[in-house]
């Protein structure tokens, strides 16, 4: 593919750098608090999407890392829980449409208990080195939408101020990041850049020139085989 991802990624590594800074400056203000540690594995079982800058991402250096059988492998793992985010997901339309309240919807996703494809049989990630932003600051306090989060195996206790992490502002720029993406790559899909996918989907989908609208080399852009079906 001839898409140069590199300085979006760049950027996209900058922003993972000042997140891990973020949670390690927490980490040593509040030592008895974080509570983080090799082989705990509780968010490695949240349920959260990916933008598309992170997903592009986490897709390049899947495939750069697994190849053969073990990708194989790694990928039947990778559909199974695919099909079942999709039923929580469906279920969730369901229940917006007989009248539930998107709160309440919300907090039942964000209660679903999904294990990550990329968690290992020793409770480590696989990619841990290119795991999202949103792994990296789980375990410290956050907040999203404005209500506060944070892991429920740590010390932090609910009501009490603590620096607190806005996600809705770094998830801001990620959409931006990842719109620059779209516009500089001359994608004909308007919004490829407001995308949002599991990460179950981003290590599934083949990010070629087809997938995100970009022109061929007689600049003609191609249809996506998705639309056609």
């Amino acid at each position: 593919m001839g898409i140069d991802f590199e300085p979006f990624f760049k950027e996209y590594e900058a922003l993972l750098a000042l997140a891990d800074k973020t949670f390690e400056k927490v980490r040593q203000d509040f030592p008895e608090l974080v509570t983080c540690k090799v082989e705990c594995a509780d968010c490695c079982h949240a349920l959260f999407d990916l933008p598309l800058i992170e997903a592009l991402y986490i897709n390049y250096h899947f495939n750069r890392t697994f190849k053969g059988q073990e990708k194989e492998a790694f990928l039947e793992t990778v559909n199974q829980v695919d099909r079942q985010i999709y039923k929580l997901k469906k279920k969730a339309n369901k229940d917006l449409e007989a009248g539930k309240t998107e709160e309440d919807i919300l907090t039942e996703l964000a209660e679903a208990r999904v294990r990550c494809p990329l968690l290992n049989d020793q409770n480590q990630c696989d990619l841990y080195g290119f795991r999202p932003i949103t792994c990296r600051l789980y375990g410290i306090p956050t907040s999203i939408g404005g209500k506060g989060r944070t892991c429920g195996l740590s010390g932090f206790k609910p009501g009490e101020q603590y620096p607190t992490v806005n996600i809705d502002i770094l998830q801001n720029k990620l959409l931006q990041l990842s719109e620059r993406f779209a516009r500089a790559i001359e994608s004909k899909y308007a919004g490829l850049g407001e995308m949002l996918v599991p990460l179950s989907m981003a290590l599934l989908t083949a990010y070629d020139e087809t997938y995100l609208g970009v022109k061929t080399a007689d600049g003609v852009q191609e249809e996506n085989p998705a639309e056609t079906e």
